[in-house]
């Protein structure tokens, strides 16, 4: 019995075995991933600087006067204690003071939709927003234009990304395990990864981007079918803030797991390339290739 307990304790007392360093990332993919995350940070704060020019989102062909189609504003009004910020929503307003609507340092707060410290420029500059927005907005979607060709000629996409049949019977599993945060450290990307990723990538950004254009008077000339294929532009610049959110909401998502999963090694792997995987053994039960 004391022996069973001594080797118990060793046994605890022992180093965990490392599994294998393998190369997971490839140089093109950590280039893009960069690119893409800088772009996108520069995207978001720049675009917040455009919508401060006009706080409202609709509904339609154009943005109603004698009519209203406003499915989201932000502004300010007077009240008996000063100027309040608020947010709309379909109609049901909330007091966003200090963040949404009227914002700024003690003795300096103004009207504004989005606050100083969420734009780039900090202060009001539409036309400088306009101009990083547009860098940004060419460099994301020539690099992804490239990169998705790539993707689909080389096989990336195929064999990385897409989930096969064996994913998706893999599915409720490693749903199960993400919310009990047991991650399975293993050269290729989990089922949830490979949605999540495929999704973004080929969903989400092209959706961006192509709202983005149709937003574009020039480019109405160019691709005049744009704005009816997403019911106008107002609709389309409505459509372009949600997929935002959605990306903002990724975001979050992804830095949660990245932390959770151990951010050493996750980082170590979109720096160099290199990630640790799991030991062989019964101790990485999800170990196998696809999972």
């Amino acid at each position: 019995m004391s022996a069973t307990l001594r080797s118990t304790e060793i046994t605890e007392m022992e180093p965990l075995e490392k599994g294998p360093l393998v190369y997971r990332q490839s140089a093109w993919t950590r280039l893009t991933h960069w690119l893409w995350a800088i772009s996108l940070l520069f995207l978001l704060l720049s675009g917040l600087q455009i919508f401060n020019a006009r706080p409202q989102l609709y509904i339609g062909l154009e943005s109603g006067f004698t009519y209203d189609n406003t499915i989201l504003r932000i502004g300010a009004v007077d009240s008996p204690e000063g100027p309040r910020g608020f947010t709309e929503i379909f109609g049901k307003r909330f007091d966003t003071t200090g963040i949404f609507g009227w914002s700024g340092p003690p003795g300096q707060e103004r009207q504004r939709a989005f606050p100083s410290w969420l734009t780039v420029p900090s202060y009001y500059d539409l036309g400088t927003g306009r101009v990083i927005h547009f860098f940004f907005a060419w460099l994301l979607s020539i690099t992804l234009l490239v990169w998705l060709v790539a993707s689909l000629l080389n096989g990336h996409f195929r064999r990385d990304l897409a989930p096969g049949a064996s994913d998706l019977r893999k599915l409720p599993r490693d749903f199960a395990d993400h919310l009990r945060l047991r991650f399975h450290h293993t050269r290729d990307y989990n089922v949830l990864q490979k949605f999540a990723y495929a999704g973004v990538l080929f969903i989400l950004l092209p959706l961006m981007i192509l709202t983005g254009l149709t937003m574009s008077p020039s480019m109405n000339s160019v691709l005049p079918f744009l704005p009816d294929l997403f019911g106008g532009r107002q609709t389309a610049r409505t459509i372009h803030f949600a997929v935002m959110l959605l990306l903002v909401a990724f975001f979050f998502v992804h830095m949660a797991m990245i932390l959770a999963a151990g951010p050493f090694n996750e980082l170590r792997s979109i720096i160099t390339g290199w990630y640790r995987t799991d030991p062989p053994g019964p101790t990485a039960p999800n170990a196998e290739r696809g999972s």
